[in-house]
């Protein structure tokens, strides 16, 4: 038997892993469970979409694409980039990835050296911390719990060092579905500029908007593509999550570097994918429409329910989490979220998972069929009259 203690990165041995899934695991086989935990639309892929995989797999289309992924879907999503004054070349400065994960991962690789740091706003995507960890980083965490879940250019101007190499941003917010304001995303982007550091500005939620809120993308203000790396894909707007198709798009001496990359980690994203995905973006607009009508409708049910419930929460302008305050019940997130999938079967994510700022808070999905929404808010309400007695 070997007896060697170091047979293990000791990096990776010492990365936690996910808050989300930790929960996820526990529902795993049970139907008393109403999961308001994981990120995941509760629609389908679109049919059309489907069936253009069906068809390129008829064809026998199952090979390798190139690595840089199928010039047709890059074509695609450069046209569609175009609604957000991005400007992109298809063939050198756009990379399919194997999901927005891969993009974010390959980014991070590709930009930061031992030691260098990066700001990461919190709370936010349980990946972004560990991933940049893994690459040597140092973090910076700034909380943006102090100004209502969005970052500002004054926060950010604040922690600038000499050692800071890149800013990672997301909006709309996983876990508080806020949007950075278009005037201050200018302010932050004169920051960048000024500092001349990387902005990875992850906006895979980008089409989940609300109540006529209109998506800013930090790379379409003036000298920002320099410094841009936007982070997008397939997952959540057009129900493609099992699909695992991602892109990043990227100035061409970056998007170069993450190609290298991907060459060797990946070699390319899967081609049935790819052809779904670029289906979705010249015909699926009308199917994207439907599902992000019915998220606003079951965010207004939310929404209310916690209003009344005593627990305040910020009104999320898109995606599909809402991010209510629990301190009240003097349960800590892990507590609340214990307690509840316990007692009262259902599962949220407690906030603390998510970095500064989220202790005190709870994580719900509401990508959930309304049936079972309201069904877990009668349990939440339920837990919450038991506690305050």
């Amino acid at each position: 038997m070997n007896t060697r203690s170091d047979r293990l990165s000791e990096k990776m041995t010492a990365t936690p892993p996910s808050g989300i899934r930790k929960f996820f695991d526990l529902i795993i086989g049970r139907d008393d469970i109403v999961s308001l935990g994981v990120g995941e639309p509760d629609f389908a892929t679109p049919w059309l979409m489907r069936e253009e995989a069906f068809y390129h797999l008829e064809k026998g289309q199952t090979s390798y694409t190139s690595n840089w992924g199928l010039l047709e879907l890059r074509e695609e999503i450069t046209r569609y980039l175009e609604r957000y004054h991005l400007y992109y070349n298809p063939k050198n400065e756009v990379l399919i990835t194997i999901g927005g994960s891969e993009a974010v991962d390959s980014a991070l690789r590709c930009i930061l050296n031992p030691g260098d740091e990066i700001i990461v706003c919190e709370p936010c995507y349980v990946s972004y911390q560990p991933l940049a960890e893994l690459c040597g980083a140092t973090l910076i965490h700034l909380d943006t719990s102090v100004n209502g879940f969005y970052p500002t250019a004054e926060q950010i101007e604040g922690v600038i060092t000499p050692k800071t190499k890149a800013l990672m941003l997301c909006s709309p917010s996983n876990p508080t579905g806020r949007m950075i304001p278009a005037a201050e995303l200018g302010r932050i982007a004169e920051v960048v500029k000024k500092h001349q550091i990387w902005c990875i500005s992850d906006e895979i939620y980008c089409e989940l908007v609300y109540d006529g809120n209109k998506h800013v993308s930090i790379g379409s203000f003036p000298g920002m593509k320099d410094y841009t790396v936007v982070v997008s894909g397939f997952s959540k707007t057009f129900a493609m999550t099992g699909w695992r198709i991602g892109y990043v798009a990227a100035p061409q001496e970056l998007a170069a570097q993450m190609c290298k990359l991907h060459q060797y980690s990946a070699i390319c994203a899967p081609i049935m994918s790819q052809y779904a995905a670029a289906e979705g973006l010249r015909n699926g607009w009308a199917e994207v429409e439907k599902m992000r009508i019915s998220y606003q409708q079951r965010r207004n049910l939310m929404y209310k329910a916690f209003c009344d419930m005593g627990l305040p929460v910020a009104d999320p302008e898109g995606a599909f989490y809402m991010f209510p305050d629990i301190r009240s019940t003097g349960l800590t997130s892990e507590e609340f979220a214990t307690e509840l999938i316990q007692k009262h079967h259902v599962a949220v994510v407690p906030g603390s998972v998510f970095g500064a700022g989220g202790e005190g808070f709870i994580r719900c999905c509401y990508a959930t069929d309304i049936g079972k929404i309201k069904i877990a808010l009668a349990r939440i309400k339920d837990m919450l009259d038991e506690v305050r007695k």
